[in-house]
C-alpha cells in the first residue's frame, strides 16, 4: 500500500508540473498547480498510514494500543487550507489579469507600467 501511495504521489506531482510548464492559460495553470498540492495530500497520507493502527483517540484504548500519528493528520488539514487560500488567490489575480489585459495566456501578457502620479 504504501508503495503505491508514493508511486501516485510522484505521478501527480510529474502530471501537474508539465501541465504547468505547457499550459497556455492562467486558470489551466492554477488547476495543475493545484494537482501539484493534491500530490502532497497524498504523500501526507502515505507517511502517516500505519496498517492495523487506531485513530488517535485514546479514550478507550489501552495504553499499550497502537495508534496514528496525529500530526500527519494535523499537517494534511493545514495543507488543505493552505491550498485552497492559495487557489482562491491566484483565481482572484488571474481575473484581475483578465480585466486588465484582455487575455489569460501568459506569452501575449505585456509588462504593467509605472504611471507617475500628479503631484496634487
Amino acid at each position: 500500500m504504501t508503495h503505491l501511495a508514493y508511486g501516485v504521489a510522484a505521478w501527480l506531482l510529474f502530471v501537474g508540473l508539465y501541465g504547468i510548464v505547457s499550459s497556455r492559460n492562467l486558470i489551466h495553470m492554477v488547476i495543475c498547480l493545484t494537482v501539484v498540492q493534491r500530490s502532497t495530500y497524498v504523500l501526507l497520507i502515505a507517511v502517516g498510514y500505519r496498517s492495523g493502527a487506531h485513530a488517535p483517540v485514546l479514550a478507550d484504548l489501552p495504553h499499550d494500543a497502537f495508534v496514528v500519528d496525529p500530526v500527519v493528520q494535523a499537517l494534511a488539514l493545514t495543507d488543505i487550507v493552505v491550498g485552497a487560500t492559495t487557489t482562491a488567490l491566484l483565481l482572484a489575480m488571474a481575473v484581475r489579469v483578465h480585466k486588465l489585459q484582455g487575455t489569460l495566456d501568459p506569452s501575449k501578457l505585456r509588462p504593467l507600467h509605472n504611471r507617475k502620479r500628479k503631484p496634487r
